[in-house]
């Protein structure tokens, strides 16, 4: 098979599909990898270092997308490149198409077939090529949040930690799934007063079982829920129904209730967002303020950090992409249900449940 990576084009993308060590896989298998040139100069890896495990270097975009059979990217494709996908292409990659029917408008027009990293599944229930992102994101939600509570960026003006005699921020992180742990690692580490809601015991077991007191477990009903909002410095979202939009948590009326300079950070925004008032920003403008209260709504988070968040990605998917390249997606797709729970777009098909519900559309499942 012909693997193609073009460069990522999304804003403040620095991310690649696949690195050296992963292409150099998918040649020992036989296939042929072709990169589109300095598509990992973002993080430090150049064209020499694909060559030398016998990758080739293209010179464009187009040149990828003319050549390649299974195209692997990071960020859901852009509609300049979704004008160049076809019905013989297999992409691989992140998608979120029930927040974004543009996209799947123009992934269904292509014809190609479509398989999203976020709604591969495991034998446990876990979402395993999401969750390195998830536990980037999560990380990266703290530190964002910190940073957006100083008084230059619009906050409080509040040490998330606070210092002997003062008190420390609260944080209130509504999910507890990886995302949302992971959120919780690093805001008990800074010193912060940290609750975590979420409606499964089991999650809230597991949670109070790794801090040890460290943090408040709650279950998420809709008053409790308000009333710490409210209360917060710092609120984190990070709900997720796979391949769904996410819930609307944290309604306008709650904002205008909160704190002068409190934050919102929304992990979830690549599903449409927890909060009542996220709308999708930037790296490059990653804020913004309504009723005083800071928004940050960044749906590229990891990109921040795309050396680390590029390998921990890789890690996770390349066992599904070779299975895909060596099998082909069809048989690939037989011989294991986690992996078919991917296709979310085939044959000119909404074939993800999730999506179509999300989208107004019918679902043909995967097996017609």
């Amino acid at each position: 098979m012909i693997i193609g990576v073009p460069k990522e084009i999304k804003i403040h993308e620095y991310r690649v599909g696949l690195t050296p060590a992963s292409a150099s896989e998918f040649v020992r298998c036989g296939h042929r990898v072709i990169v589109e040139t300095n598509a990992g100069a973002g993080i430090g890896i150049v064209d020499a270092d694909y060559q030398a495990v016998g990758a080739e270097i293209i010179a464009t975009a187009a040149e990828i997308f003319a050549e390649a059979e299974m195209i692997v990217k990071v960020k859901e494709p852009q509609l300049a490149e979704c004008e160049m996908l076809t019905a013989n292409h297999l992409l691989y990659t992140y998608l979120h198409l029930a927040a974004d029917p543009v996209q799947t408008e123009a992934l269904l027009t292509s014809g190609c077939t479509a398989i999203a990293y976020e709604t591969v599944t495991n034998d446990v229930g876990g979402l395993p090529l999401l969750a390195p992102m998830s536990e980037v994101a999560g990380r990266m939600s703290i530190q964002a949040g910190a940073h957006a509570l100083e008084k230059e960026c619009g906050g409080r003006g509040i040490l998330l930690g606070g210092v002997p005699g003062v008190a420390p921020a609260k944080v209130v992180i509504i999910g507890g799934g990886v995302s949302g742990m992971n959120a919780a690692e690093m805001a008990v580490g800074m010193g912060a007063n940290v609750s975590v809601f979420d409606r499964n015991i089991d999650v809230l077991r597991r949670l109070d079982n790794r801090f040890r007191g460290a943090l408040k477990t709650r279950y998420s009903t809709g008053h409790d829920l308000e009333s710490a909002v409210i209360e917060a410095d710092l609120v984190i979202g990070a709900v997720l129904v796979a391949g769904a939009a996410a819930p609307k948590l944290v309604s306008a009326d709650m904002v205008k209730r909160m704190k002068d300079g409190a934050v919102l950070v929304d992990i979830a925004i690549d599903q449409g967002g927890c909060f009542e008032n996220s709308h999708p920003t930037t790296h490059a403008d990653p804020t913004f303020v309504i009723d005083g209260v800071v928004h940050y709504c960044v749906a590229n988070m990891p990109g921040a950090v795309a050396r680390t968040s590029t390998f921990a990605l890789n890690n996770a998917t390349l066992p599904f992409g070779l299975a895909l390249a060596n099998k082909g997606w069809k048989q690939a797709c037989r011989d294991d249900v986690h992996l078919a729970n991917g296709v979310n777009i085939s044959d000119g098909h909404v074939t993800c449940e999730a999506v179509a519900t999300a989208l107004g559309k019918q679902c043909r499942p995967l097996e017609l």
